[in-house]
């Protein structure tokens, strides 16, 4: 393991790290960046070690901190000690752990899932507010899911706002980005296993999303915030099903509406 001080914002890793923070230089490096022990605690209890790991020089000793630091030195990464506010510049937010890690960017391809591995799975179309994509992975993991599927212009799910608000299901739920007839190609394919059954929550020829007929695997399909879904990804729907709106609200926050449906899902598949 190499351990590096460094005390310069003009350094060239500390640039590298700060790039991290733009699409760009993360897709050209395929790497993205986690801030927080909770997040790192999260990678590296799931396999995931970071490949830099960048500590604040002066902060309180951790067990945590020094679990991941011997990580990263058994796989042979580096460990760069900084002064806290440096740290605080290269992940635009104040970090009370002073610890943030560089991670490889996870595979996203829809051909390395198993369709039959979970009961319930996410779906986002053209989502495009970073929370909202970390918190659909949060929601994920806590029912369960066997991952999210970004189907056509989402945001990106390694940037910092969205790995933060997945709260560390960025490396616990297995993700995946297609075209939207790539995905419908894949969860239609036989030899993927049992065909999977495509919901949506619509007020097209709809049913109460209450004690509708689940069937697994399924996919839970959740539209752009503004928008919603197009008309003709409603109709590939195998089943469209209405959530009441009681308040003056006419709909639910994209994430929220998500959550709402995949736990009425894995409810209706404990009762049965």
């Amino acid at each position: 393991m190499t351990r590096r001080l460094i005390t310069s914002f003009s350094n060239e890793t500390v640039k590298r790290v700060r790039s991290l923070r733009d699409k760009k230089h993360r897709r050209i490096e395929r790497r993205f960046l986690a801030e927080g022990l909770r997040l790192l605690t999260e990678a590296l209890d799931s396999g995931h070690v970071p490949e830099l790991l960048l500590m604040a020089s002066k902060r309180d000793p951790h067990p945590l901190v020094d679990r991941i630091e011997q990580a990263v030195e058994v796989a042979g990464g580096e460990v760069i000690e900084l002064p806290e506010d440096l740290l605080t510049k290269i992940t635009g937010k104040d970090n009370p752990q002073a610890v943030a890690g560089v991670f490889a960017e996870l595979a996203t391809g829809l051909s390395r899932l198993d369709r039959n591995a979970a009961p319930v799975w996410l779906v986002a179309h053209a989502m495009r507010d970073p929370g909202n994509l970390g918190t659909m992975l949060r929601t994920g993991d806590a029912v369960g899911a066997g991952g999210l599927i970004l189907i056509d212009d989402c945001a990106d799910p390694f940037s910092v706002e969205a790995v933060r608000a997945s709260m560390g299901a960025i490396f616990t739920q297995s993700l995946a980005q297609a075209g939207w007839g790539e995905f419908l190609d894949w969860m239609r394919t036989p030899e993927q296993g049992s065909p999977g059954q495509l919901v949506a929550a619509s007020l097209r020829d709809a049913q109460p999303y209450r004690g509708a007929p689940y069937v697994g695997p399924c996919f839970v399909l959740v539209g752009n915030e503004s928008r919603g879904l197009p008309e003709e990804y409603e109709l590939a729907c195998d089943l469209r099903v209405t959530m009441p709106m009681k308040g003056r609200a006419d709909s639910l926050n994209a994430a929220v509406a998500g959550a709402v449906l995949a736990y009425e899902v894995i409810a209706s598949f404990d009762k049965g």
